[in-house]
């Protein structure tokens, strides 16, 4: 059995999940709340994959989630944006994994798909404005662009705008990395699943040579 030599240590149990999901919500001074739709979280080699809105979850799971974040937020005193990933276990609870107090990687999406982005909700929240409407135009995913996509050559853009409700967002980073977030691809559809196929097609044509 492993020793911690007196070191403070924490045990985590086992926990046997189907997914994970993540609510982004902004609270202000006077503590009006809103939380962006609920993202489901698909991740690859521990890093967040693909991102897509609505998740596939019940109603009912997906309110008992935002209300979570409501309390957290107004427990810790929130002002500003905080993201509260949670795992939906194979028995239907929820359970919250981590806390990120700032605009998240699995809200990206929203600068296409929602009226209001992450990034202008952070801005109203924190300069004591009214916040922005949380509502989904359409469903959408995000797909990661990681530092391997560059080792070929620089991605075919073009390829991947071919699908005119794609979406490119670059962060400007002067190298590429394996594993390095670079940027990220966003697209919209008429079902979640319509969605991801966009997104996930779009960046396999990153590839073409």
């Amino acid at each position: 059995m492993p020793r911690s030599k007196g070191a403070e240590g924490i045990y985590e149990a086992f926990v046997s999940f189907e997914k994970e999901i993540s609510v982004v919500a902004a609270r202000t001074l006077n503590g009006e709340f809103a939380a962006f739709p609920v993202f489901e979280n698909a991740h690859a080699n521990h890093i967040l994959d693909v991102t897509f809105a609505p998740a596939a979850i019940d109603e009912k799971l997906a309110q008992q989630a935002s209300e979570l974040a409501a309390g957290i937020l107004q427990k810790l005193d929130v002002v500003g944006l905080l993201t509260v990933e949670m795992f939906v276990t194979k028995d239907g609870r929820i359970l919250v994994n981590e806390l990120a107090p700032r605009t998240h990687n699995s809200g990206h999406l929203t600068i296409d798909a929602c009226v209001t982005s992450q990034f202008e909700q952070q801005v109203r929240a924190v300069c004591g404005l009214p916040l922005g409407s949380t509502e989904l135009h359409k469903p959408a995913a995000m797909a990661n662009l990681l530092g391997h996509l560059w080792q070929g050559g620089e991605p075919n853009w073009a390829a991947a705008l071919e699908d005119p409700f794609v979406k490119l967002h670059l962060y400007g980073k002067a190298e590429a990395r394996v594993g390095r977030k670079m940027g990220h691809l966003t697209a919209t559809g008429e079902t979640t699943q319509e969605a991801v196929r966009r997104v996930t097609e779009a960046r396999e044509r990153l590839l073409r040579r």
